[in-house]
């Protein structure tokens, strides 16, 4: 997915720039870069691969010579960000969150209509998305002309922060699918995409922008240059997943939201009496304390994350390097585990690989039973929006393969079929998961259930990974 941070202060800012964007390290994947204006008006950039070491490790050593009171920073997917632009709007850097589906669509339109020559090539021979955001920005006379007109080309979505002339331009994407927030202090701005990156740096949330919103930054002014959009579709995995437990999004809280979300399976999905409830970590930690909560079985942790040096698991491309990530990381708590019943919450199963090989390693060290309860509904399409997988087609989801085995003469299945959780396909379908990985039991969370942990009117909520459905055909 990605995070970016933004300040722009009356003072130095650069340490504010370096651990503002660092709070937002859970959401990428590969790449960090920061860009500050320094004193002589000059745009400074650094970009740094962190697919295998902490942000903050590769970029401490740069900071006493990374200076200023205006900067962006960002961790991508990854494509290299920032990237500083001169053009006619002025020299700028930009960082952007999203996904683009018609990417090599507006490269073409560019080339035909002569408003870009050429694009540099990431390795993969993947186009910098960022690169083509500005060249659409480039083609209007102000930013947020360029901003409105590049988020009506694309198809997918897309949230974007600029630096020029000592102002930030902010822009959440057009669906309000990734959340952005602005912090304010006397004499300090600043823009971020999660809201708790603000309090330890002694700032606090004034606005969330709304879907499309674009607005302008100064220390001092927060001045709206295009009002929000009222249609929403903010990703739902944000609060399953992606968010970290103290951040808020629509005034709805992540971790608040698991608990309930929690207690929500523990009374429509309950299980046979169970010695312990655990989370997967981290993630699945506050819904397993809200199952646990619920049900009045006590809470354990089985398994203890070591966090100061194994990075996400999904990170790697490689499935084997994913597995020892995956391994590696969770240490278990053999007295815990051994001769008692377990029952694991998790936020979601994309392969069903690094569930099955830690329900593997659970049964080993001597767990008699372990159940499975799994936070959101079943993946049955693949994210067109923000990069939730590192899946390359639906078939990388365990849902798909499944049914491609139930329905091994169906070239066409109704996908859409198995999404009732009380349809026998559903059933079945569950069923052959819960035999892959190996669980005593396995259930979801309904999509009833989901919504109304997270309590926001479900035409806001982009449900698309589970319905397959798009009010607005953005994909």
């Amino acid at each position: 997915m990605g995070g970016f941070f933004g300040v722009v202060s009356n003072k130095e800012s650069s340490r504010t720039l370096y651990y503002g964007t660092d709070y937002h390290s859970h959401l990428g994947t590969k790449r960090g870069g920061m860009a500050v204006t320094g004193e002589d008006g000059r745009i400074m950039a650094i970009i740094h691969d962190i697919a295998s070491t902490q942000f903050r490790a590769k970029f401490d050593s740069h900071m006493d010579n990374l200076k200023g009171k205006c900067g962006i920073g960002v961790i991508s997917d990854y494509d290299d960000q920032p990237l500083t632009v001169y053009s006619r709007l002025g020299t700028y850097s930009i960082v952007t969150v999203g996904k683009i589906n018609n990417l090599e669509e507006l490269v073409e339109d560019s080339f035909s209509n002569h408003h870009s020559g050429h694009y540099l090539a990431m390795s993969g021979g993947i186009i910098n998305p960022t690169e083509l955001i500005a060249t659409l920005i480039n083609q209007k006379t102000t930013f947020e002309e360029g901003i409105e007109y590049a988020a009506s080309k694309i198809k997918g979505s897309m949230s974007i922060l600029i630096m020029c002339n000592n102002a930030l331009y902010a822009a959440r994407d057009r669906y309000g699918r990734t959340p952005v927030f602005i912090g304010q202090s006397h004499d300090t701005t600043a823009v971020s995409m999660e809201d708790a990156a603000f309090l330890n740096l002694g700032l606090k949330m004034v606005l969330e922008l709304g879907p499309g919103q674009i607005v302008k930054l100064t220390p001092e002014t927060i001045t709206e240059l295009r009002p929000a959009r009222k249609e929403m579709q903010i990703c739902a995995f944000l609060w399953v997943y992606y968010g970290y437990p103290s951040s808020t999004y629509e005034g709805k809280n992540a971790e608040v939201f698991r608990c309930n979300s929690g207690a929500i399976m523990q009374k429509t999905r309950p299980v046979p009496p169970v010695d312990l409830i655990c989370g997967v970590p981290d993630s699945g930690v506050g819904y397993a304390i809200g199952y646990s909560n619920a049900s009045g079985c006590n809470y354990g942790r089985a398994l203890v994350k070591y966090s100061p040096t194994w990075a996400r698991s999904f990170m790697p491309p490689e499935q084997s390097l994913r597995d020892l990530v995956s391994k590696m990381k969770l240490i278990p708590v053999e007295e815990l585990i051994k001769d008692n019943r377990l029952l694991f919450c998790d936020d979601s199963i994309v392969r069903g690989t690094q569930l099955r090989n830690i329900i593997y390693r659970l049964m080993t060290i001597g767990a008699k039973e372990v159940h499975m309860r799994i936070a959101c509904p079943p993946l049955l399409y693949g994210c067109p929006y923000l990069n939730f997988s590192r899946s390359k087609n639906d078939f990388d989801l365990i849902t798909r393969r499944v049914i491609a085995d139930l329905e091994p003469e169906n070239p066409s299945p109704d996908i859409e079929s198995y999404q009732d959780p009380n349809s026998e396909k559903h059933k079945k379908m569950v069923e052959a998961i819960c035999k892959i990985i190996g669980a005593s039991s396995l259930e979801y969370q309904t999509i009833e259930g989901l919504l109304k942990a997270i309590d926001l009117p479900q035409e806001k909520i982009c449900t698309y990974c589970f319905t397959g459905k798009d009010p607005y055909c953005q994909k």
